[in-house]
């Protein structure tokens, strides 16, 4: 199971890059009923970082700028207009977003509203 999970973010990276943005990670996850900790592991697994360190990188792009290291994301990026970067962007920080709210929402725990509450009466 996991490892398909890596896959499919992989895949969906790349994608994205092609201006296919196909994955709809928290659907994903809930359709494949995965569990916290394999959120969790995903959350702390070197794919996530990648995916961090390339929204980091896609923001530091649009910002713009003249030294070294912008000059090095403008060669790196610099085939991408500015306008798809930001799609790009967004679309892989939506991803380690679903990953944090699913975490959050599989919570251990009573739910809120569930039917164990008490009723108010009147």
């Amino acid at each position: 199971m996991t490892k398909e999970l890596y896959y499919d973010v992989d895949r969906a990276i790349d994608y994205a890059f092609e201006g296919q943005f196909v994955l709809k990670f928290y659907d994903y996850l809930a359709v494949q009923k995965t569990k916290r900790s394999e959120v969790e592991e995903f959350i702390t697994s070197p794919t996530a970082t990648e995916l961090s360190d390339l929204v980091n990188e896609l923001d530091e792009y649009l910002e713009g700028g003249s030294d070294y290291n912008h000059r090095y994301l403008r060669e790196a990026y610099g085939h991408i207009a500015k306008p798809q970067a930001r799609k790009i962007k967004d679309y892989l920080y939506g991803i380690l977003q679903d990953a944090w709210q699913y975490s959050h929402d599989k919570r251990p725990g009573r739910k809120k509203g569930s039917k164990n509450r008490k009723r108010v009466t009147k």
